[in-house]
């Protein structure tokens, strides 16, 4: 099994960052074909037809959102591309904004086009410099070459587009909280409905998008619709960037078929467990996705359904892997660390739920644990999730009961053997193989 590159084609190549070797390649050729040969109407068919879903955690199919956006709805609208990628785990769509960001500016013109909206933003994550600096640059090639501003191609059509660094927020990858922070305020949530489509930025019509996504637009326009969507399964069309990190031979970003197996990415394209150690766990979109076994991956396919399946969810395809060596209480106990830090503090159950998951958990880590205290994790879990304006709520929730109940005999051990359980029983069990071998 090979990957399947579409966005990661020439990506690697010395000097794609510049608009002259992505025009090379067949840069902006999508775009020509999109202004000059078609209406706005086909280009959202072609979109429907490649079932391109979005690439941020979601899932849910572009077309249909183009479709929300009013075309010939007066005043301005906008268009945003969220590159505020904060998950834990998760680092493709650095690599399209640092190697090819012309391909991400390409799709935006598109989309724009298509949805009859003026002008644009790109919401880049606070700690990344280096591709907000490449961004900045690939915008003013596009400048240069009148792909954006005024008349773009002889249509008629103008389109201005900008970069916008974030304060490193985790809330901030919602697209309201998105929204809020691009127009000066705190970067809360926003209460749905009204939704983006008709009440977004500045209170205008928007359509939000991830990096990822828009970086498939121009390939889905220049190759066809019904090209793209035959390159993955019926209901998740075209291809999937996955980063995988970890305890894996070979960690990096890939772009596969959707629908390829997880046996043929993980064994024969990342190349296993490293070390040849044995598999403990993974978890296949980011840390807010449940964690899996190894038995849960029997059989398990690359795309939205099948994972969903197993009891997690594909989320933005960055897989973590653990070896038979990992702490899981330690896992839990960090991963929840940084939730704690990251809820924005709007919603009750929200704030207090995340520190109270932090500092159960942390007792738990410290030898100081009770037995009641992993059932009581279980009952705060019912009032948090489904009671928190975004989804972050069920962000922290639904991965913590996932370590909890998959883990449960580490976390009794923490609890009942003291502080660091886990880790004086394997240290004694190494102890004593050492003595046997001795």
């Amino acid at each position: 099994m090979a990957e399947n590159k579409v966005i990661l084609d020439h990506i690697d190549d010395a000097g794609e960052q510049a608009i002259e070797a992505y025009q090379a390649h067949g840069g902006y050729k999508g775009l020509e074909k999109a202004m000059k040969q078609m209406t706005p109407a086909q280009i959202l068919d072609e979109i429907k037809i490649s079932n391109l879903r979005g690439r941020g955690g979601a899932g849910f199919p572009a077309g249909i959102k183009w479709s929300f956006i009013k075309r010939d709805a007066p005043g301005p609208k906008y268009l945003i591309c969220n590159a505020d990628e904060g998950e834990p785990g998760t680092f493709k769509d650095r690599k399209i904004m640092t190697s090819k960001p012309h391909i991400i500016i390409e799709g935006m013109i598109i989309a724009a086009y298509c949805m009859g909206l003026d002008t644009g933003y790109i919401y880049i994550r606070g700690e990344f410099f280096e591709p907000y600096q490449a961004m900045d640059k690939a915008i003013e090639e596009a400048y240069s070459k009148g792909f954006l501003g005024k008349n773009i191609l002889g249509t008629g059509f103008n389109f201005d587009l900008h970069t916008y660094l974030g304060a490193g927020a985790y809330i901030c990858g919602d697209e309201t909280a998105l929204m809020n922070s691009l127009e000066g305020k705190r970067g809360y949530p926003r209460l749905k409905p009204p939704f983006p489509a008709q009440f977004g930025l500045y209170g205008r019509p928007t359509t939000v998008h991830n990096v990822e996504t828009f970086a498939a637009v121009a390939p889905i326009i220049a190759n066809g619709g019904k090209w793209y969507s035959e390159l993955g399964t019926p209901k998740s069309g075209g291809t999937k960037l996955f980063g995988i990190s970890g305890h894996v031979e070979r960690p990096g970003v890939y772009e596969l078929s959707l629908g390829t197996p997880w046996k043929e990415f993980f064994e024969d394209i990342a190349g296993g467990v490293r070390g040849g150690k044995k598999l403990k766990a993974i978890i296949p979109g980011g840390s807010s996705t449940p964690v899996l076994l190894p038995h849960e991956l029997e059989g398990m396919l690359l795309d939205y359904e099948s994972i969903q399946s197993k009891g997690s969810m594909l989320g933005t395809g960055a897989v973590i892997v653990f070896d038979e060596t990992t702490d899981m209480v330690k896992v839990a106990y960090r991963a929840m660390k940084f939730y704690a830090h990251e809820s924005c503090g709007q919603c009750t159950p929200c704030r207090e739920g995340c520190d109270w998951y932090y500092d159960i958990l942390g007792r738990i880590y410290h030898g100081e644990g009770r037995i009641e205290d992993l059932d009581t994790l279980e009952d705060l879990a019912k009032y948090i999730g489904p009671n928190t304006i975004c989804a972050f709520g069920d962000a922290f929730v639904t991965p913590m009961l996932a370590f909890i109940r998959k883990f449960r005999s580490e976390f009794m051990d923490y609890i009942e053997k003291g502080k660091y359980g886990l880790q004086a029983v394997l240290d004694a069990e190494k102890k004593s193989e050492e003595i046997n071998h001795a």
